[in-house]
């Protein structure tokens, strides 16, 4: 089967999308504005480039076409804090996906601990494995769209101690939620490929 992408809506372009480029991993990213703390799953996100350390994010619209509020507070304060969930957070991290209010907090609603770790960024969501304080660096227009994606410059890195294999060598064993379409994924098992010859 050949699908062109011209020929469909958007939402099929959306399910093709969702469903083959996989896993995508998830930024449960971490703003704050007025004092609210603002916690939200992204999937259209991964690493860009080492130097200078950046990762991109797309962040779509609310249903009425406003910003979502990610999207409002990180163009307002230029910082985030992208967090890597664990399985274990799998509940929360969804149960943040819902819409709500600008005044209303994830944080409280879905009883999300978080603490503050490094001051000018907001907090990292407690018993996360990985954290990534971030800096806005660039937005960049997609024309005809309604998601935009943002480069984000990491700054901060946090790691849990207890996933850390060896400090020397900086190795960790992490375990990331994945999207795979309209569910979650973990990561199976490792595959070491052979020596180029």
């Amino acid at each position: 089967m050949n699908i062109d992408f011209n020929t469909i809506n958007p939402m099929d372009i959306y399910k093709l999308m969702s469903h083959s480029i996989i896993p995508r991993p998830i930024a449960w990213i971490v703003t704050e504005q007025d004092g609210i703390i603002n916690i939200a799953p992204f999937s259209y996100f991964t690493g860009l480039s080492s130097n200078p350390p950046t990762m991109i994010v797309s962040i779509g619209h609310k249903k009425d076409g406003s910003e979502k509020d990610t999207l409002a507070n990180i163009r307002k304060t230029g910082v985030c804090t992208i967090c890597i969930a664990s399985p274990k957070q799998l509940d929360q991290m969804h149960f943040s996906s819902k819409s709500l209010d600008a005044n209303q907090s994830e944080a409280e609603d879905f009883d999300i601990k978080t603490e503050k770790l490094h001051e000018g960024f907001p907090p990292k969501i407690q018993d996360i494995q990985i954290a990534y304080f971030c800096t806005f660096h660039q937005e960049i227009e997609l024309k005809g769209s309604k998601t935009i994606p943002l480069i984000v410059e990491i700054k901060q890195m946090y790691i849990d101690d207890k996933i850390i294999t060896d400090t020397e060598k900086l190795h960790f064993e992490v375990e990331p939620i994945a999207r795979v379409g309209k569910s979650y994924a973990l990561i199976g098992d490792k595959i070491t490929p052979p020596k180029i010859p």
